[in-house]
């Protein structure tokens, strides 16, 4: 008669992981020293391997993250050089704020169409001045001489076809400002508008609840038209035209800290992401306050508008170029104008939504030993009032990533018509050269928008013209991009607090995702390469 299991031993039992582990019955002496040894190796092994986890992570403790700034002036690529990172080392999350951005490239879109139109307006016959608005480059060169008046016929019937743009820009203005809301229209209360005329151009309009930072516009004093439309008025229906119509467009920009993403994320809104059949992402379409309803009746008015002959000749006559500057979507107006359009990766990179204040990113980026560095990448504003925010970032940094927009020879800076872009990069890069606390850091130079360059070259724009030390040297992108190449690198070896440090020149175009992939491998086995070396692991 088998002898009754004892109570502790029948609670063991109903533990199913207890009765699992319970010797076999009827197992042999042999079986029995072959089930100790496996069960010892077994738990050697898990030793070992909790033991490298234990050392991994106090070396990943101990290891310092890598420190990288973006630096340029304003529109020289550094947020897009910034999503090219997000792109390669944070795919998913990059992926899942595309939809986010289809409020921009719609914003980025009207307000190009509006600035046409004022451009081409028959009440426009003053010379424009030197700055770049919105995005759109206008040459350094004099515009003192009298600019012959080419008509547009049809700017009646675009401007009354596409007037419902007027509204929308205002519309998305409002909603990337306030992206906490709950009524987009909804604003902080009204500004003493008394402060503006003391000229106080640096005066901006913030907008924001419950004590949070908030984002803001920057309206400077001689373009403020209305605290709710801090952009180029459209001529009346009438055709009449005053100050502030020929009032200059105000780029729009949101604090780092605004959770705009989130506000355009369409979560709450869509019944259901996924459709079964397709995998498409649905529900905007039909929703009739989304911005895509405005758009897209418009849609052929833009294009005529666009595509127009005479437009082309008097954006010319007035040295506007439209595509040269950030944003630039209106080859593209047919495609972003769909009911159900989607934006692409490439259409993210080509955004343009001015960020206020350093935005740091953090990524966990594998060595050629597939051994993974946290690197925090800051992008700091490159605007002249923006520039005082570098210096504390200086401290311990690994490397920096300097972008020059050598394609801007012949534009000025918006915030000093007097000053050539190009020559404010080079200063700029002589100022960061040259500073010593940047002695030991890692430089790589992005002699960046080679693509606008050849465009810009082969269309007949002179380099001589707008930098007359060039000579008469030949004007084609070898040789202008060489000329540009060693000119930057004299200033290195000229003004350099270290001549010995690692320095490498690029010439990029930072929307060219597969060009800008391979750069920034180069770029990162440099980083960590010189990193290793000044920690003493190599």
């Amino acid at each position: 008669m088998a002898r009754p299991l004892e109570p502790n031993r029948r609670r063991s039992l109903s533990d199913p992981l207890a009765a699992a582990l319970m010797p076999p019955p009827n197992e042999s002496p042999e079986d029995r020293e072959r089930r100790l040894e496996a069960e010892s190796e077994a738990k050697r092994v898990s030793d070992g391997i909790d033991e490298m986890l234990r050392a991994e992570k106090k070396e990943n403790k101990a290891k310092p993250a890598i420190k990288v700034l973006i630096l340029g002036q304003s529109e020289s690529g550094k947020s897009t050089t910034l999503k090219q990172f997000q792109l390669m080392h944070a795919t998913a999350a990059f992926h899942a704020d595309r939809i986010a951005w289809r409020a921009v490239i719609y914003l980025n879109l009207v307000r190009s169409i509006r600035r046409i139109l004022d451009a081409v307006s028959p009440e426009s016959d003053e010379p424009e001045d030197q700055e770049t608005a919105s995005g759109c480059a206008i040459s350094f060169t004099s515009q003192s001489s009298a600019i012959s008046a080419t008509r547009v016929l049809r700017y009646p019937q675009y401007r009354h076809a596409l007037e419902p743009l007027r509204e929308l820009e205002e519309r998305l203005i409002r909603m990337l400002s306030s992206p906490n809301e709950d009524e987009p229209t909804r604003t902080a209360p009204k500004p003493d508008w008394s402060l503006y005329a003391n000229g106080n151009s640096n005066t901006q309009v913030t907008i924001g609840k419950n004590g949070r930072p908030a984002p803001f516009i920057t309206i400077p004093p001689s373009q403020i038209s209305s605290p709710l439309s801090p952009s180029t008025s459209l001529p009346s229906p009438g055709g009449s035209s005053n100050s502030s119509s020929k009032s200059k467009n105000v780029e729009v920009s949101v604090h780092h800290t605004s959770n705009w993403k989130k506000a355009f994320s369409l979560g709450n809104r869509i019944k259901s992401p996924k459709s079964a059949h397709t995998n498409e992402i649905e529900g905007w379409w039909d929703d009739p306050s989304d911005p895509v309803h405005v758009l897209n009746p418009c849609a052929q008015a833009m294009l005529a508008l666009w595509k127009d002959p005479s437009v082309k000749q008097r954006l010319r006559e007035k040295r506007i170029r439209v595509e040269e500057g950030s944003g630039f979507f209106l080859d593209e107006i047919s495609r972003i104008t769909a009911l159900r359009y989607f934006p692409s990766d490439q259409d993210v990179l080509k955004a343009r939504l001015k960020t206020t204040g350093v935005v740091e990113h953090s990524f966990s980026i594998p060595d050629s030993q597939r051994r993974f560095t946290t690197w925090k990448i800051y992008d700091v504003g490159g605007a002249r009032n923006q520039r005082h925010a570098w210096a504390p970032y200086f401290e311990d940094v690994n490397a920096i990533i300097f972008l020059a927009p050598i394609s801007a020879f012949d534009q000025v800076l918006a915030e000093d018509p007097e000053v050539n872009r190009l020559e404010d990069s080079l200063q700029l890069w002589k100022s960061v050269v040259s500073n010593k606390l940047l002695a030991h850091v890692s430089i790589i130079l992005f002699l960046n928008k080679v693509d606008l360059l050849q465009a810009k070259l082969k269309s007949g724009v002179r380099l001589s013209h707008h930098m007359p030390r060039y000579g008469d040297r030949p004007n084609d992108y070898e040789n202008v991009s060489s000329y540009f190449y060693n000119k930057f690198g004299s200033f290195h070896q000229t003004f350099s607090s270290n001549k010995e440090r690692e320095f490498k020149i690029h010439l990029t175009s930072v929307t060219n995702t597969r060009q800008t992939a391979t750069i920034i491998q180069n770029v990162r086995d440099i980083i960590v390469t010189v990193n290793l070396k000044n920690i003493h692991l190599m």
